[in-house]
């Protein structure tokens, strides 16, 4: 399998939920009290209850469907899947309602094409990666996330654990290989 499939979170890795999130918390009134910070709570000054309700509501929303790619996500991920033969499996805790989920389908193969993704892995917001990675343990594939959590339970795991650099990961000292964008993942896989 690691010759073939390469295992990708989505927020962070592939799109950059965190900027469409915050034009949808603007779009919606909130003020931005702390964009130094990665935690939704603390960037929009919200109580725990608060930030997890407008965190599964923008997941929920339509605005799922058109988020933006991350970085060089498009040009790499398609030269890996037409040049060379990967495909990828998207696992990502976005959301259960079935809607959302088609509708961040959709945006994966209109952002990236329709043939890259052959399976698709949909959690509840926020939930824990564990048991969908537990499925590839020690087949070696290529995980690329952008959390440090998930990152280190895929090494754990033994997969092959890329962790995508943003602020919120800065400090990361696990085993996972920090990389700043896809270029350097292409770089990795092709190497």
């Amino acid at each position: 399998m690691k010759e073939k499939a390469i295992l990708t979170d989505c927020d962070g890795v592939l799109f950059d939920w965190e900027y469409a999130f915050g034009q949808w918390m603007k779009r919606h009134g909130y003020k931005l009290y702390r964009p130094d910070s990665y935690n939704v709570a603390e960037r929009y000054d919200l109580g725990f209850a608060d930030k997890k309700r407008l965190v599964r509501m923008f997941n929920e929303s339509a605005a799922i469907r058109k988020i933006p790619p991350l970085r060089d996500a498009i040009k790499y991920v398609r030269k890996l899947h037409q040049e060379h033969g990967f495909i990828f499996h998207a696992i990502t805790s976005l959301s259960n309602d079935q809607y959302a989920q088609h509708l961040r389908t959709k945006n994966l193969i209109e952002t990236f094409g329709p043939s890259v993704f052959e399976k698709y892995v949909y959690l509840d917001t926020g939930a824990d990666k564990d048991e969908a990675l537990a499925e590839y343990e020690g087949t070696g594939c290529y995980w690329v996330e952008d959390k440090m959590e998930n990152a280190d339970v895929g090494a754990e795991l033994g997969l092959e654990s890329i962790l995508v650099a943003h602020t919120h990961n800065i400090e990361y000292d696990g085993v996972a290989t920090r990389v700043q964008n896809w270029k350097e993942i292409y770089d990795i896989v092709t190497s």
